[in-house]
């Protein structure tokens, strides 16, 4: 039986439902509360619209912090799809798992997933924009973190399937051509929420990661993108562009980089004194440093010059940062002035640089590092083009 709390203006039992009907609307439209444990509260506020069924009423949790003196309040719901004896249980064990959220560690605020990615997207417009397309304006946004269960992110993840993908870069998307959304399009959209759910657990609004762990897991994406740029097709692919994406794109031919990781780099992550890049913005392995050579080392100081610290490193024309949307069209028309094939996608520029330097003899792990992958994916993806390192190697041994 709850223990009343006259702290906390205890006037009913809020376990019968017969006890609850008779409750009638407190000024200010203040709750009625019993205490369940030592500081932990459960409130029920009856409801002051004359339309609403007997007994109707929202529920809430109160924690009385001893240490800090704050007392965090909660609103956990009305429960109006359940039966009326069933509420008071199912109103404490969301409560219940408040409490144990407080005591862990966690934020007392709750969110919902549309601020949780809003909050991890901040200064990452390529999140951003996903969630634009993605997230915001569908149900899941609405979702509570601390109410989403896998059911919500499966169906999300199947609406997200079965949306079909834009085909190229085109200003009206409502008319564009589109194709049937592929495995690796699907996770590449989907990278961007479990980033951002993985963030908000971290910062305590959140348990676990139950919820979408299984969820959003990649899918196996068959549609490797394994089109191999050589060095002469990469000079005519920057020779017919603009100069604002020819340089950029002269960074990707010269570092093995994510094109986002790229477009997200800022002036102050280039230490032109000593040559170091710091890429802190990154799918993986974020805040590694790497050390340039000299003639890398003169594009970034280039595009430094008389810039601020907070500036976009590499800026398109107008000064704004480079984005997905921004660089597919201006490669899509260069490839096609240059005669190379039509599937040439910024993409390529990184698997280009990244065959170029296993198959020159740089061991893998280095290559992993400076690329912001594992070993296992360069050895998966990269490892058959050893091969002739090896014939050669064993050539060696001949007596």
């Amino acid at each position: 039986m709850p223990r009343n709390s006259g702290s906390q203006n205890v006037t009913a039992n809020l376990q019968r439902v017969e006890s609850r009907d008779k409750l009638q609307p407190r000024p200010s439209n203040q709750a009625y509360w019993i205490s369940i444990s030592k500081g932990c509260y459960l409130g029920f506020r009856p409801s002051i619209l004359k339309s609403a069924v007997k007994g109707a009423g929202t529920w809430l949790a109160k924690f009385n912090d001893a240490q800090t003196g704050k007392k965090p309040t909660t609103t956990l719901g009305d429960f109006g799809h359940l039966p009326g004896n069933e509420r008071y249980g199912a109103a404490k064990k969301e409560a219940d798992a408040w409490f144990k959220k407080l005591a862990s560690g966690g934020s007392a605020e709750s969110i919902d997933v549309a601020e949780a990615c809003r909050r991890y997207a901040h200064g990452k417009p390529d999140a951003e924009q996903r969630f634009q397309r993605h997230v915001y304006g569908d149900p899941i946004a609405r979702v509570l973190l601390d109410k989403l269960q896998s059911h919500h992110v499966k169906d999300w993840r199947r609406r997200l399937e079965a949306k079909p993908a834009i085909v190229g870069a085109h200003k009206n998307r409502s008319t564009s051509p589109t194709r049937e959304r592929s495995p690796a399009s699907v996770n590449r959209d989907a990278t961007p929420l479990r980033a951002a759910l993985n963030q908000a657990r971290d910062d305590g609004f959140v348990q676990g990661d139950g919820a979408w762990r299984v969820a959003l897991k990649p899918g196996e994406a068959n549609g490797r993108r394994t089109l191999y740029l050589d060095k002469g097709q990469r000079r005519a692919l920057l020779a017919a562009m603009p100069a604002d994406i020819a340089a950029f794109c002269r960074g990707l031919c010269l570092l093995p980089l994510r094109p986002g990781a790229l477009a997200a780099m800022r002036v102050r992550d280039f230490d032109y004194r000593t040559g170091v890049l710091v890429i802190h913005s990154d799918k993986e392995n974020a805040g590694r440093r790497i050390v340039l050579p000299a003639d890398t080392a003169a594009l970034f100081k280039d595009q430094a010059r008389l810039k601020l610290p907070a500036a976009p490193l590499f800026a398109r024309a107008d000064g704004k940062s480079w984005d997905r949307q921004k660089w597919k069209a201006p490669i899509k028309d260069a490839a096609a002035s240059a005669g190379l094939p039509a599937e040439t996608v910024a993409y390529s520029l990184r698997h280009s640089t990244i065959t170029d330097l296993v198959v020159g003899g740089l061991d893998l792990l280095t290559v992993a590092q400076v690329a912001g992958t594992s070993v296992a994916m360069i050895q998966k993806h990269y490892g058959h083009l050893q091969s002739e390192h090896a014939k050669q190697a064993l050539a060696g041994l001949a007596l």
